[in-house]
């Protein structure tokens, strides 16, 4: 990998782990048009580090604040009821599922999960699935309001995330919305949720790139996590301003028409 493709991936990490479009189906799919060699899964987990550390200097006095009294709930019962407390706990019990998943499916998410066929259509369905949750979700409940049992639902769908073209913010965002919250909770939440998971994968990447027999270029992969962290910062930014005011309309039709594209490229041929 050379140091434009490692901007131009990292660029496409930073603005697409945020938005329910999928960073890891546009990091196969991006290649893939370009003609470039597919950076392959360990890539796309190391360099989300640079947006992981975007939502942890984003919300680093909500992280600082949740952890002192997640933490003082162990040993004081009164603080466990404090919303913050609720919020470590439902932060570790939403991360379950997708580190139970991810080890078990590990080795398919790196061959089969990253065919294009299959990208393109959860990209389609996905998107109508989003939709649907625009349409029938009340998004009356507030951050305040979220509940184990909505932590352990919210959890499941950010585990189909594995999948290529799924999308970690747009499956947990959707999960939010089919739940009754509000859409800047649900985001705030999915981010928020992201960071454990995202730095379990991140380092379960690295490890296995540092041991791997192939050739690594680990400058432009430092570069394409420095191009996350700033593309990823503003991309927060943008998704919690934009959601208080709009739905997320405009990214199920841009889910769609890409999905729509990749599987009509990749049938006749163009791209592979």
């Amino acid at each position: 990998m050379n140091w434009f493709e490692a901007i131009v991936l990292g660029l496409a990490q930073g603005l697409t782990e945020f938005l329910p479009i999928s960073s890891t189906g546009h990091l196969r799919i991006i290649p893939a048009f370009a003609g470039w060699d597919d950076p392959g899964a360990m890539f796309t987990a190391v360099v989300q580090l640079g947006t992981m550390l975007a939502v942890v200097i984003y919300f680093w006095q909500d992280l600082q604040r949740i952890t002192r009294v997640w933490l003082r709930s162990f040993r004081d019962r009164d603080a466990r009821d404090e919303l913050d407390a609720r919020m470590g706990w439902y932060i570790t019990i939403a991360t379950v599922p997708i580190v139970i998943f991810g080890f078990i499916f590990r080795d398919q998410i790196e061959t089969g999960a990253r065919n294009l066929y299959l990208i393109g259509t959860v990209l389609i369905v996905l998107g109508l699935v989003l939709l649907l949750a625009e349409a029938v979700g009340t998004r009356t409940r507030r951050l305040e309001d979220v509940t184990r049992a909505d932590a352990i639902w919210v959890g499941l769908a950010q585990a189909m995330a594995l999948v290529p073209g799924t999308s970690r913010s747009g499956a947990t965002i959707t999960a939010g919305l089919f739940l009754g919250m509000e859409r800047g909770a649900a985001a705030r939440f999915s981010f928020l949720l992201s960071i454990p998971a995202v730095v379990l994968s991140g380092l379960y990447g690295l490890t296995d790139l540092i041991a791997s027999d192939d050739d690594v270029s680990f400058g432009a992969l430092a570069i394409a996590i420095v191009v996350a962290f700033v593309s990823g910062y503003a991309s927060i930014a943008f998704l919690l301003r934009w959601l208080a005011n709009h739905s997320t309309a405009i990214f199920v039709i841009y889910r769609v028409v890409l999905g729509a594209a990749v599987i009509a490229l990749a049938a006749s041929g163009t791209i592979s």
